[in-house]
């Protein structure tokens, strides 16, 4: 069995609200181990290099300057597949349709933004994980 490493990041909203706790209470229940942990004030560059896939999408300015607005704590959990393990636990993407029981059915809401303020990201790979934490953790 080999041990996964995942990024996960508690976004800007969640931090504000004041959920970091229960995010990483929730990672630890499941069994995650919190390899390292930071709070960080992203970078424009360190973004760019983050959402470098989205680059001319319509939703990437704005989702920039949603990651832009207010801290973020940058977390590297490991575990027998963490990676599949937290994107289930987060739940979908959008807070509205996400499965109560997970992160964004139960702490996350729809606020009309131009970008879905969700809560947490997790890496959706070991390959993006690695690049990732690479960047959050260089």
């Amino acid at each position: 069995m080999s041990i996964e490493r995942s990024l996960i990041l508690v976004k800007p909203d969640g931090v504000k609200r004041g959920l970091t706790g229960q995010i990483l209470a929730r990672i630890e229940a499941k069994g995650y181990t919190i390899a390292e942990l930071k709070q960080v004030t992203a970078t424009r560059e360190l973004l760019e290099a983050h959402y470098e896939e989205h680059v001319g999408k319509p939703f990437y300015e704005p989702l920039v300057e949603f990651m832009l607005s207010g801290p973020v704590v940058a977390i590297i959990a490991e575990g027998q597949n963490v990676i599949t393990g937290f994107r289930s636990l987060a739940g979908t993407t959008d807070p509205t349709t996400a499965a109560p029981g997970t992160i964004r059915g139960d702490l996350g809401r729809d606020w009309g933004l131009k970008v879905q303020q969700n809560l947490v990201h997790g890496s959706d790979s070991v390959e993006s994980a690695t690049r990732e934490i690479g960047i959050w953790f260089a």
